[in-house]
């Protein structure tokens, strides 16, 4: 851990105590090795399982006196509010976030990501503590341009579709499309936390990730996830490759995405934690717009790294399309483009994204396969029961 560490205006960071809602997860996991590597701070680390932080509990590790995990559900547990009460800053990162859940699950994800954090804002206002709530770039729904004829020059203006924090419509699909139950819950929790701020004072920044990627995104059914569960993209993809089947594009894989790794946008977080002054009252959007993509050349681009990281040959046939209705049930909808402006993050925190999207799928995948190749190829030879 360095010492001597000043924030962008040159002042000495000092110490705190930081509250992390979701710490077991995938972004928590990264934020926890982050600040107990390179920061003086001590994490109360909150979540139901810990399954991804153990190596930072282990009673050997350096770690020790810097980082607790406290077991609890924020849905009904008393003991959230002291924790709060005994930290400098709360995190919450805790969210049903997985758009497989947003058409089977509508009602938990509603409840998960509005009701569930009502209780984290109220503690934070009423008892003055900071909080960094992290959103989503799915509020901002879809762009203007999605609703633009095909052939029309306005769609290659990037005021169409390049997203800001500050400007950019929120625009749903209709209440049938239950798709959107996941957008619409966070964007009414940003609009309660934005009013907390502006009647009673509540210190917050407000995160809305953009893809972010990178080992131990979520599970590979049924080696350390249920087996019937459908994770996102990444992981589904991942799932694919290493079961060697082919890849299933929804649609056709023709909506397009910007993903970050992990490790920069976990750059960001940081930067927002110690620098209060300038992140306080602000939305940052986190994404790298370079790394814009469709989902079919993502699938292509996995193919073609897996094949490189394992050592094995593409299949025959590596994708194959399937529908929404077919893949996520009744009731999804989409969005066409996700690129983030990025003018506030840069202007407020000097932040850029460094990884480039191979660079970052090299990574994520050689992770993939050393952590899951083995346990995959024993599951899938196991000999069915008649």
């Amino acid at each position: 851990m360095a010492t001597g560490r000043v924030d962008l205006d040159g002042n000495p960071i000092k110490p705190m105590t930081i509250c992390m809602i979701g710490a077991g997860g995938f972004i928590g996991s990264h934020l926890c090795e982050k600040l107990m590597e390179e920061a003086p701070h001590k994490v109360l680390a909150v979540d139901v399982y810990n399954d991804k932080i153990k190596h930072l509990l282990e009673p050997s590790s350096q770690w020790g006196d810097r980082i607790q995990f406290h077991r609890l559900n924020i849905k009904n547990d008393s003991r959230l509010e002291g924790l709060i009460r005994m930290a400098d800053l709360t995190i919450n990162l805790a969210a049903i976030c997985t758009p497989a859940d947003y058409n089977t699950r509508p009602l938990d994800t509603i409840y998960s990501n509005f009701i569930d954090a009502l209780p984290v804002v109220k503690y934070c206002s009423e008892n003055s503590k900071r909080l960094i709530h992290f959103s989503t770039c799915e509020i901002y729904g879809k762009t203007i341009g999605a609703f633009l004829p095909k052939d029309s020059p306005l769609r290659q203006d990037p005021n169409c579709f390049l997203l800001k924090e500050d400007e950019s419509p929120c625009i749903f699909g209709p209440i049938e499309k239950q798709r959107w139950s996941y957008a619409c819950a966070k964007q009414l929790i940003e609009r309660l936390i934005y009013a907390e701020g502006a009647e009673n004072g509540l210190e917050f920044t407000i995160v809305r990730p953009f893809n972010w990627i990178g080992p131990r995104m979520d599970f590979i059914p049924g080696i350390d996830g249920p087996s019937e569960g459908v994770p996102r993209v990444l992981a589904c993809f991942s799932n694919n490759l290493l079961r060697r089947e082919p890849l299933k594009l929804v649609d056709g894989g023709q909506s397009q995405r910007t993903f970050v790794y992990i490790k920069d946008a976990i750059e960001a977080v940081l930067l927002m934690i110690e620098n209060p002054a300038r992140a306080n009252g602000h939305i940052f959007n986190v994404g790298n717009p370079n790394n814009e993509v469709t989902v079919r050349q993502l699938a292509e681009m996995m193919t073609q790294v897996y094949a490189k990281v394992s050592g094995e040959s593409s299949l025959d046939t590596p994708t194959v399309d399937v529908s929404s209705k077919e893949f996520y049930g009744e009731g999804y909808d989409d969005s066409d483009k996700r690129i983030p402006d990025m003018t506030i993050i840069n202007r407020q925190l000097g932040w850029n994204p460094k990884t480039s999207l191979f660079d970052l799928l090299e990574s994520t995948l050689t992770y993939q396969h050393r952590t899951y190749a083995e346990a995959v190829k024993k599951a899938t030879s196991k000999p069915v029961a008649s």
